[in-house]
């Protein structure tokens, strides 16, 4: 198909599914809130398949359907399934899982699946005895939030930057385009199918405040407005369902690989922070020169300090460690600034009647891991640092990229781990992770990892073979 069919496909697609918005009057996202709501709008709109999703260890999506009439005992008793097939769950002698799908969380898919009216819902996990499941990644973020009100505040908002590559096939990274940041169509191709993505977001509940082709070819970037962190968790799950899907329905391929190109800049998830108590925000300070409150500054303290340990979690893969490398634009080195983008954690220019939007940017997660986990620990990291009273270091204004190891160790910084084994000996021994992530999924993850890392030790590539094959 050349462009000119390509874009022709894709408006068609896009005005397909406004119809179909229009249709179910979900053009802005439901509001349903019980059981019975819910009930009664898959009555009323004729949907004929509800999809619950959960997530797995690994940050995957899992999903199964029902039907309509299976959903008033799916509220009431959950629906069982094999908890033993799902990475990271139950073990094969005590496999039985149940889901219980959350009202709350219920929207339509914005294009009909399979030919059916489709709707999603996030579950939430249990035993058959009814108690939650301590390993749900669901429940690791709940049970961090609900510390929130020990320490005098009611929420967390999180607003993430995930960039991801739009190729041709899943097969090989070939790009669609040589755009740049910031570029336009025609010479961005992937703005039509962002556009369509944004459209489908919303439609979802899902508000998006930027799109833009990013810095390396066929790189994209979609962010959503900041939300409280459950709500975000689970956005960022829809997101990159949606991603993935309509790049699938436009006939292209979309991946979150932190560095699938080699030469170019890898896709993170550069993540913006920020604690409120009652609609104030609780790390603001018109009286401190970075306009940062004493918690604030003590809460980057804290995820300083935590950081090499959290990268097991915001940077889970073996190709993460790819991208964390000076000189792609990817943070490297443990330290915080206010303008500089080297350092791991930025604070972005405050502006003048915009004490709201007062927040730390932290800068070396990628999208593809699971966001559960990581948002479950940037908080613990953080509330430590409160707990503790701990400094925060000055901040960093020089490129930290242009100075030597020597004199990066003469001014105590550190660096993140610089592959996954280290990043995996960080947090085996880390009795800050196991008591984050709960003793099972601590040791589930570890062991994973690990396994992983032989993966890629094992494997001879074509590099081993070009450099060494003459040996």
């Amino acid at each position: 198909m050349d462009q000119d069919g390509f874009l022709y496909y894709v408006e068609g697609f896009r005005e397909d599914m406004e119809d179909y918005v229009d249709e179910m009057d979900s053009s802005q996202g439901l509001s349903l809130s019980t059981p019975e709501d819910v009930l009664n709008y898959v009555e009323e709109y004729g949907i004929s398949s509800i999809r619950m999703w959960f997530t797995d260890m690994m940050g995957f999506l899992k999903s199964f359907s029902i039907t309509p009439k299976e959903l008033k005992g799916a509220f009431e008793e959950g629906m069982g399934f094999d908890g033993s097939s799902i990475e990271g769950y139950q073990r094969i002698q005590e496999s039985d899982m149940v889901a219980v799908p959350i009202a709350p969380t219920a929207e339509v898919l914005p294009f009909r699946s399979g030919g059916s009216r489709t709707m999603r819902m996030f579950a939430e996990i249990r035993s058959p005895d009814g108690t939650p499941y301590a390993a749900d990644p669901r429940l690791v973020l709940q049970r961090q939030l609900s510390r929130l009100e020990d320490h005098g505040y009611t929420n967390m908002y999180l607003g993430p930057e995930p960039e991801f590559f739009y190729f041709k096939s899943e097969k090989e990274p070939i790009i669609l385009d040589q755009a740049g940041y910031f570029d336009i169509n025609p010479v961005d191709i992937g703005d039509d199918i962002r556009e369509v993505t944004v459209f489908a977001l919303e439609a979802m509940g899902i508000p998006v405040e930027y799109h833009h082709a990013e810095v390396a070819p066929s790189q994209h970037e979609i962010d959503i407005r900041y939300q409280d962190a459950l709500r975000m968790a689970d956005s960022l799950q829809t997101h990159k369902y949606l991603v993935k899907e309509i790049a699938r329905r436009c006939g292209v391929y979309a991946t979150f690989m932190p560095k699938p190109l080699e030469g170019e800049n890898g896709s993170g998830m550069h993540v913006h922070l920020s604690i409120f108590k009652n609609g104030t925000n609780a790390f603001y300070d018109q009286n401190d020169e970075h306009h940062l409150s004493v918690a604030a500054k003590q809460f980057i303290a804290g995820v300083l300090d935590h950081s090499r340990e959290l990268a097991f979690v915001t940077n889970q893969w073996h190709n993460s460690y790819k991208r964390l490398v000076p000189g792609y634009e990817a943070p490297v080195y443990i330290a915080w600034a206010e303008r500089n983008r080297s350092a791991a954690v930025r604070i972005p220019l405050y502006k003048p009647g915009k004490e709201v939007a007062t927040r730390m940017e932290l800068r070396f997660p990628d999208a593809a891991c699971n966001p559960y986990f990581a948002f479950a620990t940037m908080l613990a990291a953080g509330l430590d640092g409160v707990d503790r009273a701990l400094s925060v270091p000055d901040p960093m204004t020089i490129d930290l990229y242009g100075i030597t190891p020597i004199e990066r160790e003469e001014m105590g910084i550190q660096a993140l781990p610089h592959d996954l084994f280290e990043a995996v000996q960080v947090a085996e021994g880390s009795g800050f992770m196991k008591e984050v992530l709960g003793k099972d999924v601590h040791r589930k993850l570890v062991e994973t990892k690990l396994n992983e890392v032989d993966e890629f030790r094992l494997n001879v590539s074509d590099l081993d073979l070009e450099k060494h094959l003459v040996l």
